[in-house]
């Protein structure tokens, strides 16, 4: 009877949505690379390298980050509040994260950090992240329109089940593009609609080509529902201008588009001439209120110089749909009950970090400056390397956490891949984590212009590996380059 029944489901059988389904930062390469691990952990000397270095995703901490201090004590405390009763505590912890911890769990019912919460996440780390956004931008923010939630992931899930209906609804994505949003387009139904992202001007983002790729989405009988923008760039790491904002705000609003600002990055700028700006500051500095722009933007305490990955923490701040609407959203969020407590924590920590005066402020400054400092020089040094490289070309990381560089491929290694039924740059991926371990993601996983060639790369390593990493991709390169020369 259980033989029988298991055979009814197949891979025929199963939802064809979840066929159609990929995800190219956890995929074939990085299941070979986690075969490879175990092999190296059974014979430690069977392979050219010693180690598995993932640069595939954005998981700063598995790579050696340290936790900002002052988020884990107010943390620690919060999960374990009889610490607050004990006279050792205030010499362990910092006198503000010890008051944070108080406040945060004053704001929680029973201040159990085990218990639900509302369904958009607790009020007063609601009202705290609102706070924070209004500091950033310079705007109002309300904590009504913040949902927390588990990453910002499901928040990009959870806009796609309410926009399509079917195959007949699109959303523009930029191509390349983190896959997140193909994946989830994918799942619920719906049509991707690309626009390409311009790799001569640094992955400009023009509205003349947001403007064609709607035009013939519509023309299709595609009806396209929002657009969505990743500032700063995953995988690219370009730093929109503020100029560019504003005409993809006017874009927006003038074709009744939904805004979906991916800005999780925020953090991450690595050039003197860019800033970050939200896209609800500039559509507020333009003069246009919620009834003007239908906009939901995101954040995450994965990212930034936090890296809290494991953690699960983010939200969307959701703007200009109607109440109607908005207990659509609600009703969906609950369906889930609510995200984790550490991350909802986490999250008003990230939005509210210690400021100047505060006990922990000179520490966590010098973390956090620390951390992207380093970053930047990584960048700095795998975008120098990667540009010495025959045939390959890599524009700047002004912003993120990746490198995309492109790759010009010798005919014979195009060849070589087609013959192990392979995408070219899949190939290459597969011979470099072959030969030095080094784990990187094919930018066919990403989209890309048809007949160039790519591959993403983390700036994650801790900075005394990058040399090592440097000249093994050196090395391992020129040997590939060598053997597929034409």
């Amino acid at each position: 009877m259980g033989s029988d029944f298991t055979a009814s489901v197949t891979v025929d059988s199963i939802n064809p949505k979840v066929l159609k389904c990929e995800y190219a930062v956890r995929g074939e390469i990085v299941t070979h690379a986690q075969r490879l691990q175990q092999e190296l952990q059974t014979n430690p000397s069977s392979l050219p390298f010693k180690e598995i270095i993932y640069c595939n995703i954005g998981n700063p901490q598995s790579l050696g980050q340290h936790p900002i201090t002052f988020f884990r004590e107010v943390l620690a405390l919060c999960d374990h509040p009889a610490l607050l009763e004990k006279p050792e505590t205030s010499a362990l912890f910092s006198s503000d994260s010890i008051s944070r911890a108080q406040q945060i769990l004053s704001s929680i019912p029973g201040k159990a950090t085990g218990a639900y919460s509302h369904s958009q996440g607790i009020k007063g780390l609601r009202d705290a992240i609102a706070a924070g956004i209004a500091a950033r931008d310079g705007f109002p923010a309300n904590a009504d329109d913040i949902f927390l939630t588990d990453g910002a992931s499901p928040g990009v899930h959870n806009m796609m089940q309410l926009l399509l209906r079917s195959e007949s609804d699109g959303i523009l994505c930029p191509i390349p593009q983190y896959p997140l949003y193909s994946a989830s387009i994918a799942l619920h139904g719906g049509t991707l609609v690309p626009y390409y992202l311009d790799e001569a001007t640094g992955w400009g983002l023009e509205t003349s080509e947001l403007k064609k790729q709607l035009d013939d989405a519509r023309s299709k009988g595609i009806a396209v529902r929002a657009l969505v923008v990743i500032n700063p760039g995953n995988p690219t790491g370009q730093v929109l201008a503020e100029g560019n904002q504003q005409q993809i705000v006017e874009f927006c609003k003038n074709e009744g588009l939904v805004l979906l600002a991916d800005e999780v990055y925020q953090e991450n700028i690595y050039v003197d001439d860019k800033k970050f700006n939200s896209f609800k500051k500039v559509a507020r500095s333009m003069g246009y209120g919620e009834e003007d722009l239908t906009l939901v933007s995101y954040q995450s305490i994965s990212k930034g110089y936090y890296g809290e990955c494991g953690k699960r923490g983010g939200y969307m701040e959701v703007t200009g749909f109607s109440s109607g609407v908005r207990e659509q959203i609600y009703k969906v969020a609950s369906v889930n009950l609510c995200s984790n407590i550490s991350g909802q924590i986490l999250a008003s920590l990230v939005m509210n970090p210690p400021k100047p005066g505060d006990a922990s402020y000179e520490s966590y400054a010098t973390e956090r400056d620390g951390i992207l400092k380093s970053l930047a020089s990584r960048a700095k040094a795998l975008e120098a390397a990667l540009n010495s490289l025959e045939g390959v070309t890599c524009n700047k990381a002004e912003g993120a956490m990746y490198l995309f560089p492109r790759i010009r491929l010798p005919e014979k290694a195009i060849e070589a891949a087609k013959a192990a039924k392979k995408a070219p740059d899949t190939f290459y991926a597969l011979r470099l984590l072959e030969s030095t371990g080094v784990v990187v993601v094919p930018g066919s996983g990403f989209g890309q212009v048809p007949g160039t060639y790519h591959f993403r790369c983390t700036i994650l390593p801790q900075e005394d590996k990058i040399p090592a990493i440097i000249s093994s991709l050196k090395t391992f390169h020129e040997s590939f380059m060598n053997q597929y020369r034409d």
